[in-house]
């Protein structure tokens, strides 16, 4: 039988302000499902209130929409921490094309093993897709020690450097000066954050 691309998420210690967390989580949801439907084979759909499942096209699409949600959260400057499961796994009953719900198989199973098993961990990241799946979890390691240093209070500037990638215009468009956010920018790891993003998009085809 043919194997499916799952990607499985659920946001962490979503207790402690859930209605806040399940309003956050619906909004990614929606979002994703229409800035990346060419990569989605089934929507995501949210199964548990603060989980979310979804079957894709192919490793790429999952790793671009794991990037695309965690720049989205600082965009909505939100402090919801998603962890995320992305794996190649059977799937036994028809895809679903309209709903990620009511699917059998194998790779679900996993995914949701997989998941409880990074609650018990730090990792918010893991892979198993073969050989690429090392490296990403490797480059995934890199990624986190960045991104959850970052401070709720910097979410709007962190993204205003991703998206004008000079720190001259993020200094005008904040009010600062240019000595201000050429330190800040440095002390947010921007330029480790751009070249870990640019290795993760480009993991298949480094040798």
């Amino acid at each position: 039988m043919a194997k499916n691309i799952i990607l499985m998420a659920d946001v962490i210690n979503s207790r402690r302000d859930n209605k806040k967390n399940a309003a956050g989580l619906k909004k990614i949801v929606a979002a994703v499902n229409k800035k990346k439907k060419a990569g989605i084979i089934s929507p995501l759909t949210i199964t548990l209130g603060d989980e979310f499942q979804t079957v894709l096209t192919d490793i790429q699409a999952g790793v671009e929409i794991i990037l695309f949600i965690e720049e989205l959260c600082l965009a909505q400057e939100t402090a919801i921490k998603l962890r995320y499961v992305l794996l190649s796994g059977e799937i036994d009953t028809p895809i679903n094309h309209k709903i990620a719900y009511g699917m059998l198989g194998e790779g679900l199973t996993k995914a949701r093993e997989s998941i409880n098993y990074l609650k018990k961990s730090e990792e918010r990241f893991h892979f198993f897709i073969s050989q690429n799946g090392t490296r990403l979890n490797k480059f995934f390691v890199l990624f986190q020690s960045i991104v959850d240093d970052w401070r709720q209070k910097d979410h709007k500037v962190i993204i205003d450097f991703i998206r004008l990638n000079d720190y001259k215009l993020v200094a005008e468009e904040n009010d600062k000066t240019a000595s201000q956010m050429w330190k800040k920018r440095k002390s947010l790891k921007i330029k480790e954050y751009k070249t870990i993003k640019n290795l993760i998009l480009g993991y298949d085809r480094l040798e």
